[in-house]
């Protein structure tokens, strides 16, 4: 018996060393996954009052989130295009770069962005030089396309199985429970999880639609030479950037104030800078500083240390990349409850009643929250779970 135990053993390490392999190859789509399914479950249960499957639930989540952001990115992309055009038909820029750049040097003109435009283009010959650089870097292309492909493909399926499933995950973990310790957790960390990165949610929605606001105010008060280019783009970019650490709504505000200032500069109107200054004093207070101190605080999960979120949103990217920026604060979600509920069990203590949250909680402030509540969890929703989990609902016992 032991002997077919060891063996069994074995094989279940060798492919959970195999799936880990693969999963790590993957690891930036399955966080994103990760993140995703946490900020939109409670969307995807609310969708449940209108009696709708599971899998329609999922599609339109899916949906709610893509379409929006394709429209973004193509609107942006659109307007990037006609803007370069327009920079470089007004500029010398197609003579400078002709003389500088080998593969531009037959370029006399960039090609009207329309089906006619760019057709007339190809039949003059004027697409020749950058068919030659596609074609001459085709290997790279490929590689970036296929993958950024790949990776959405990942994203978009992990997504919609959690959202579908994580019950039956929720399940399955449940199974190995050792004296409630690891049911206390798995709900702690369930809960935790969906109230940090739904807050991370709640917070670009709520940062883009005040940032259109602001913009849109501004624009309607002020002469048309300093107006915000594009507002209602800028807003949306602008709440996006918010969960970009350190430099945040700072990569899209400063970068538009500079592009307002250049008209002024070019035709001498210096007196209009003094909008363009009042513009940028309303960004930093406005849409920065006050929703920071204001939301952030709010969104930023029950038990989780603000200032350790902020920390780990700094952090994860200058350690591990792009996707830090969202597997970092899951760490440190799972390992700040572990030190909560699991550890002090782990180590005997009768009652641990010192949580590393805080510094208001631990002075008494229990941020208007019922003592006898459990933190986290909606009204009607149960436990951080799914729905159909079969959990306790006082995890505590």
């Amino acid at each position: 018996m032991n002997e077919k135990r060891f063996v069994v053993a074995l094989f279940g390490l060798a492919v959970a060393v195999v799936i880990g392999a693969l999963a790590y190859r993957f690891i930036a789509a399955f966080t994103v996954s990760v993140f995703l399914y946490y900020s939109t479950r409670r969307y995807h249960r609310f969708l449940a009052r209108f009696r709708l499957p599971p899998r329609v639930r999922a599609g339109i989540v899916l949906a709610s989130l893509a379409i929006p952001l394709i429209l973004l990115i193509s609107y942006a992309a659109v307007l990037l295009v006609v803007e370069a055009r327009q920079f470089a038909a007004d500029t010398a820029l197609v003579s400078a770069a002709a003389s500088n750049i080998a593969w531009f040097a037959a370029i006399e003109r960039i090609p009207e962005f329309s089906v006619q435009g760019i057709y007339a283009a190809y039949q003059s010959g004027d697409l020749e030089p950058f068919v030659e650089f596609a074609t001459d870097n085709a290997t790279f292309l490929t590689q970036v396309v296929s993958e950024f492909v790949l990776n959405l493909f990942v994203v978009t399926i992990v997504t919609y199985y959690l959202l579908v499933d994580g019950d039956r995950i929720s399940d399955w973990l449940l199974r190995f429970d050792d004296d409630a310790i690891v049911r206390e957790y798995l709900e702690a960390v369930d809960r935790e999880l969906e109230a940090v990165l739904f807050g991370n949610l709640l917070n670009v929605v709520a940062i883009s639609l005040i940032a259109i606001a602001t913009f849109s105010a501004y624009n309607a008060l002020v002469p048309a030479g300093v107006r915000v280019p594009y507002p209602a783009l800028a807003g949306a970019l602008t709440g996006i950037a918010s969960l970009v650490p350190i430099v945040g709504m700072k990569i899209v505000y400063l970068p538009v104030t500079a592009a307002m200032a250049v008209p002024p500069v070019l035709d001498g109107s210096f007196a209009e800078l003094g909008y363009v200054f009042a513009f940028l004093v309303v960004a930093v207070v406005v849409v920065d500083t006050v929703p920071d101190l204001v939301l952030r605080p709010l969104l930023s999960g029950d038990e989780t240390h603000v200032g350790l979120l902020m920390l780990a949103y700094t952090l994860g990217p200058v350690v591990l990349g792009f996707y830090g920026l969202f597997f970092a604060p899951i760490v440190l979600v799972v390992g700040l409850t572990f030190a909560n509920t699991a550890l002090p069990r782990l180590l005997g203590a009768d009652d641990a009643q010192t949580t590393l949250t805080d510094s208001e909680d631990a002075e008494g402030n229990d941020r208007g929250r019922d003592d006898d509540s459990n933190p986290g969890v909606d009204e009607g929703t149960g436990t951080g779970v799914d729905d159909g989990a079969g959990v306790d609902p006082d995890p505590t016992g």
